[in-house]
């Protein structure tokens, strides 16, 4: 264990002799400890770039922390260039990739994230070019990719900002507040059972009596075989072989 006259040493040294003694004595926490604290000024920085874009402040400093603590651990003061130069892009790709793998709501491929990426920095060039919102050929020739693509990354960017259902959207009429999800239409179920008793109605005129009468016993009243033969005063055998045969028929009438 260091004692503190050693610590009150380190503390005087600039960055470059700490990071003399670190390269040769990885193990040296205290030089590590004088180290990051020094240099997190550049995850502050760095890190207020990125706020009000649908991350928390505290979040990207913890991540641009942690790079700082990589850039620090990879550091090699002999390639002749400044530390603050080397860790900038380390502490930049992190917080980018957190945004990339962490912020989007729904899972969306790599390839489309940054492909909305560059769909979105050309929608602004163009904007500003020609002063007026560029179109999807526009952009996809910019980019030089296919119109497909450049349409792909626009609706996968609304896995990134997601609209809330509560949000208000236009109404016909001035009085009536309306949100996104009174616009979402639902689907129609009685169209379906129209049709499915319809079916079963055409199909049940081509039953005799008896047929009739087992299948809406078993399959409309749920009553079972042996109700079934007692009120009809037949057997369960009889009941059963008609069942099998009814619905023979069904299936064969549904398949049609």
């Amino acid at each position: 264990m260091r004692d503190i006259s050693s610590v009150t040493n380190y503390l005087d040294m600039d960055n470059k002799e700490l990071f003399n003694i670190y390269s040769q004595d990885k193990n040296n926490k205290e030089v590590r400890d004088i180290l990051i604290e020094r240099n997190l000024y550049l995850v502050n920085i760095l890190a207020k770039k990125y706020i009000n874009k649908g991350v928390e402040f505290e979040d990207l400093y913890q991540v641009g922390s942690l790079a700082l603590i990589y850039a620090i651990e990879r550091y090699d003061m002999s390639k002749g260039y400044e530390f603050s130069s080397f860790a900038t892009p380390t502490i930049v790709g992190e917080i980018k990739k957190y945004f990339r793998d962490k912020v989007w709501t729904m899972r969306v491929p790599r390839r489309v994230q940054e492909l909305n990426k560059k769909v979105n920095e050309a929608k602004l060039l163009l904007e500003q070019e020609n002063k007026k919102k560029p179109k999807v050929s526009e952009i996809a020739e910019y980019i030089g990719c296919r119109e497909e693509d450049v349409l792909e990354a626009l609706e996968a960017s609304y896995g990134y900002q997601p609209v809330s259902l509560d949000s208000p959207v236009n109404s016909d009429s001035e009085d009536t507040e309306v949100s996104l999800i009174d616009k979402i239409g639902s689907q129609e179920n009685s169209f379906s059972d129209i049709e499915y008793k319809d079916f079963l109605d055409k199909f049940m005129s081509k039953l005799n009596e008896l047929e009739r009468c087992i299948f809406e016993g078993r399959f409309f009243s749920e009553k079972t075989q042996s109700v079934l033969a007692k009120e009809l005063d037949i057997s369960q055998m009889t009941i059963s072989r008609i069942e099998r045969k009814v619905v023979q028929k069904l299936r064969k009438e549904y398949e049609k």
